[in-house]
């Protein structure tokens, strides 16, 4: 399974391509569909900040991602988004993806949008691990076993 191409705007406002903008050697993405997801986001990135500085070739990103609309829509939603986060670093890690969700999600193997979705994936875009939902010590302890093991 394989991140398909995908492009947006991080709210740093620079236009980014995946996989091919990937920072990281690994890369931890949070996908999410509905605006109560970031609140599952939140819960995660404690840990993965922890994470990102144990392991320097692990980054991470939020992509929240939205079927396609206008450009107008699209502006207001992505400054409204902008205005709610002042800190430069999340600004620049969270790339709105407006596309087709349907392909998205077929392509990633999203069978609902009812949580977020967390995958790791190489810089090419593989996707070497993935899992569903809210934090839970036990999806930390299977990350971080999953990381210790690959050596990254």
């Amino acid at each position: 399974m394989k991140l398909p191409q995908v492009k947006g705007s991080n709210l740093a406002r620079q236009k980014m391509a995946f996989p091919d903008d990937f920072a990281g050697q690994i890369n931890l993405v949070f996908i999410a569909f509905l605006r109560w997801h970031q609140d599952q986001v939140d819960e995660w990135v404690p840990f993965v900040e922890k994470l990102a500085k144990e392991y320097p070739g692990l980054h991470y990103y939020e992509f929240p991602t939205l079927s396609g609309r206008g450009f107008v829509y699209r502006t207001f939603l992505n400054e409204g988004m902008r205005a709610g986060i002042p800190d430069e670093a999340t600004r620049s890690r969270t790339i709105t993806l407006y596309l087709d969700k349907n392909a998205f999600r077929k392509a990633l193997d999203i069978d609902s949008e009812q949580n977020i979705w967390v995958y790791l994936f190489e810089k090419s875009g593989d996707v070497l691990w993935r899992t569903e939902g809210r934090f839970t010590m036990e999806k930390g302890k299977a990350l971080r076993n999953f990381l210790d093991q690959s050596k990254f």
